[in-house]
């Protein structure tokens, strides 16, 4: 599997960490990935989804068999990854949790997601990132920003 690692200058006054990612590492926020973690009737899951977009919880609800959805809070998602919020990673989480990424993974040849820390951005091949998490794709994205 190839990837690379990318740093850049993290300003923790950004109002969005993904936006300054991907304005920081010049590339479009439709190629930068944000991890979030939501409650599927009680339990966790994993929630990749582009910066330019916003997670759509129903969507993710159904996706994940379940019936209500709501985004984790934040201590728990830090606890059940081993990140600290606004550098969770998909990759390489504390607990192997159900993981869904959106259908839009696949519209560009290499996307980025947080490599594990505020600042450090991972670029690898869609299908290796499907690979490595064993997530579903799937449609959980709905357009405008915001968790």
């Amino acid at each position: 599997m190839a990837f690379a690692l990318h740093p850049y200058a993290h300003d923790p006054g950004a109002a969005s960490y993904g936006e300054q990612a991907a304005t920081a590492l010049g590339v479009s926020p439709d190629r930068v990935f944000k991890t979030l973690l939501a409650r599927v009737d009680g339990r966790l899951v994993v929630a990749v989804v582009p910066v330019s977009g916003a997670l759509d919880l129903k969507a993710l609800a159904a996706a994940a068999g379940g019936k209500r959805a709501a985004m984790a809070q934040p201590e728990d998602a830090q606890r059940a990854t081993g990140y600290v919020v606004g550098g969770i990673s998909p990759l390489g989480t504390r607990t192997r949790l159900p993981t869904l990424i959106d259908t839009s993974v696949h519209d560009d040849a290499q996307v980025y997601v947080s490599a594990g820390r505020r600042g450090l951005q991972v670029c690898l091949r869609p299908d290796d990132l499907v690979r490595v998490t064993g997530a579903t794709v799937c449609a959980i994205r709905r357009p405008g920003r915001g968790g």
